[in-house]
């Protein structure tokens, strides 16, 4: 059981901090005892400005988790590798992908980036297709199964540049701790479906009740009737900490703040909870 850790915002769309930087990813730094873990990099390498403003230092990394293989939380890996030499790195084989996305304007790219990619080639990966042990109480789900019938990956996503195969996003995974006061889940854009990895996390940890879950929830498109399903599973594992960022969306995040006005906190470049 892990006491007295604490997981700081390092990248994420806002900053809250004297001369720390903002862009559109996400990336936490979390520590215990002797142990550290980044869990994603963002876009850029903007990481290394914010980890050297708030006095953290990467080189000390013992692991480095990737939650699913989108630029925005992928590239950052290659800097980062850089500099933290003893940390092990762990993604879903589907992570290194091509990925794509539509939009308006036409096809985007949005997999992990070339040197990013060439990085990882230069580095032993632990593939996590299925829910790995980092270190005791500290697990990676894996692949998330889908179970409801309310939930999808978010946006039109493919995997091949003409967009006529749908990206399930399998890589999708969350990291689970479990700490003296709970269960604490951080997810990177959760498009597996929160409600899914809180199902899944339940069915690993055996746990009926969590204490936190931050990150980027991708409800920016969500119906009402799925973010009204949502805050109902957030009651029924008694969430005490909610931290919503990056995709989860403004006004959704506003829906959040409403429904549970004592849980929620900024997740925002700097923010640090300690448990």
């Amino acid at each position: 059981m892990i006491q007295d850790m604490s997981i700081t915002t390092l990248v994420e769309n806002t900053a809250s901090g004297m001369g720390l930087l903002a862009e559109h990813g996400l990336s936490f730094w979390i520590q215990y005892a002797d142990k550290r873990i980044l869990f994603d990099t963002g876009q850029s390498d903007i990481l290394i400005h914010n980890a050297r403003v708030l006095g953290i230092h990467l080189a000390e990394a013992d692991a480095i988790i990737l939650s699913h293989g989108h630029y925005d939380h992928t590239g950052g890996l290659a800097a980062v590798l850089d500099i933290a030499a003893k940390a092990k790195l762990y993604l879903h084989p589907a992570a290194i992908e091509p990925k794509f996305s539509k939009r308006h304007s036409g096809t985007e790219s949005i997999g992990m980036p070339d040197f990013a990619l060439k990085a990882i080639k230069n580095r032993d990966v632990i593939w996590t297709e299925k829910p790995t042990q980092i270190f005791p109480g500290v697990t990676v789900t894996g692949q998330v199964p889908r179970v409801n019938d309310f939930e999808d990956v978010g946006g039109a996503f493919f995997l091949d540049e003409n967009c006529q195969e749908p990206d399930e996003l399998v890589d999708d995974q969350t990291l689970f701790i479990e700490t003296s006061k709970g269960v604490v889940i951080v997810v990177g854009c959760a498009h597996a479906g929160v409600v899914n990895i809180l199902h899944r996390i339940a069915d690993l940890s055996k746990k009926k009740r969590f204490y936190a879950t931050l990150g980027g929830m991708h409800l920016l498109r969500a119906s009402q009737k799925r973010i009204e399903r949502t805050e109902t599973v957030f009651r029924n594992y008694d969430l005490h900490k909610i931290g919503p960022a990056h995709c989860t969306g403004v006004d959704v995040t506003r829906k959040l703040w409403n429904a549970f006005p004592d849980q929620c906190f900024v997740c925002s470049v700097g923010k640090q909870i300690d448990i």
